[in-house]
């Protein structure tokens, strides 16, 4: 039997009352955590560049897209676990959606185990395979395998995470992120510039922090009352929640793996530049970040919000939920991308106060900062069709408009146009296609389940 929702003060109802206010509310705390996150990751380059050099710099920004290549897929399913959970609090169904939560904290954990081996082993031979030049690849090397030995932190981080977002709480994982990334930021300016420990020493700082973090909140969980209450008595796989995870899940870590897999192609065609153009791809990429959050913090509300109302068969709020997160994207990705391309140089400049590591941050800015907005599009879309339960033909849509343009355009007709500005010149085209694409996707599923849905009331 269904129960009464007893909400406190940091969960949101999704499916009653005014949208946009609420989703401002929901996505900004999400936004400022993921600004505060790669904040204090630009502290990591930052310390990196300033007192270690430009080839610490170009080790720690190559793994970047390696990074995320290999965490994707089980970020990717923790939307599972999200979507899951939304679509049951709504409900109030309290039995499924305690089941739900242990099971996710229990694959949280064990994928989290399983990424320190595959970062151990796999760290170097893939380095390798990007063509990392020698002078950066041993350092490379170390981050990396030190990173990964928090991936159970992390991973118990993100996925706990995902379930108080399921219900509506932004705030409480925004301050678990200030702490540990204080944490972080102070870990730094220890090990690297009184310690001298350089890559290894920020590797560490962000090892400690995930730690950190991960306990914060599965200690929420832990003294929570309410349905998504954990208890690791009762941690364990059940199958049948499992299942419905992965069938959301899944599909959005393929799309987000295969999507960094193009990134790390990009990085391959920039390290055939030198280390010089790679810090300024570290430096750049590091400001990209900020503007992918604020796209990535209306594509959580969107799914979050669609998941709910989806759960309570509230066809037409889900329709107006879709359009606001347009708008606050599009509006809030064009002020900010703008922005980045207006003052690019000196915000580089915090970076490094290289000229030529400008230089070619900027040639990458060109075409990729105010367009940025399409790539909000492009994600609203998947986004409001994961809420509903589709994610298997987003995600082919995305790998062929995304990944597939990328490598036409990487070695189909870069080698005759080597520049950094037509390498990146492939984001809007590709982020272009990938939109139409979606459009009509969603605009069929939409049209499948308003049916369905017509034929279940009757």
């Amino acid at each position: 039997m269904s129960s009464t929702i007893k909400r406190n003060k940091y969960e949101i109802d999704m499916c009653n009352g005014t949208i946009m206010d609420k989703l401002i509310s929901f996505s900004l705390p999400l936004m400022l955590s993921g600004i505060l996150q790669l904040m204090f990751n630009a502290v990591d380059i930052i310390v990196i560049g300033r007192f270690s050099g430009s080839q610490s710099l170009a080790a720690v920004g190559s793994t970047t897209a390696l990074i995320n290549m290999f965490t994707n897929l089980f970020i990717g399913i923790s939307l599972g676990a999200n979507v899951l959970s939304a679509r049951f609090y709504a409900a109030g169904k309290d039995k499924e959606m305690s089941e739900t939560v242990h099971t996710a904290i229990t694959l949280a954990l064990i994928s989290g185990i399983i990424m320190v081996f595959v970062g151990l082993i796999f760290a170097k031979p893939v380095l390798e395979l990007m063509d990392t030049p020698d002078d950066v690849i041993n350092l490379s090397t170390l981050y990396m395998r030190i990173y990964f030995m928090g991936m159970p932190f992390f991973m118990l981080y993100n996925y706990g995470a995902s379930i108080l977002r399921a219900v509506g709480d932004t705030k409480r994982p925004l301050f678990y992120l200030i702490v540990a990334g204080i944490a972080n930021a102070g870990l730094n300016m220890c090990l690297v510039i009184i310690f001298h420990l350089g890559v290894a020493g920020v590797a560490i700082g962000t090892v400690i922090s995930q730690l950190i973090s991960s306990i914060l909140v599965l200690r929420c969980l832990y003294r929570s009352e309410t349905s998504y209450q954990l208890r690791f008595s009762k941690l364990k796989i059940q199958k049948e929640y499992l299942k419905q995870i992965f069938q959301v899940g899944i599909p959005a870590g393929i799309q987000s793996t295969v999507i960094n897999f193009s990134n790390v192609l990009l990085q391959s065609s920039v390290n055939s530049f030198g280390s010089i153009a790679m810090a300024g791809y570290t430096a750049s990429n590091n400001i990209f970040g900020f503007l992918y959050v604020s796209v990535n913090s209306f594509t959580q509300a969107c799914m979050s919000f669609t998941s709910q109302n989806y759960g309570v068969k509230k066809l037409k709020r889900m329709d107006r939920v879709l359009i606001d997160c347009m708008i606050l994207s599009v509006v809030v990705t064009l002020i900010l991308g703008s922005g980045v391309y207006i003052f690019g140089p000196e915000l580089l400049h915090i970076y490094s106060n290289q000229a030529d590591v400008i230089k070619y941050g900027m040639e990458i800015f060109s075409y990729t900062t105010v367009t940025y907005f399409l790539c909000g599009l492009m994600d609203l879309f998947p986004g409001a069709l994961r809420g509903m339960g589709y994610s298997t033909v987003p995600m082919i849509l995305s790998i062929i408009g995304t990944v597939g343009v990328r490598i036409i355009w990487i070695y189909g007709l870069f080698p005759s146009h080597r520049s950094l500005t037509f390498l990146f010149l492939s984001y809007p085209v590709s982020w272009i296609a990938t939109i139409i694409m979606q459009v009509i996707c969603f605009w069929f599923v939409r049209k499948k389940i308003h049916r369905t849905m017509a034929v279940t009331a009757e």
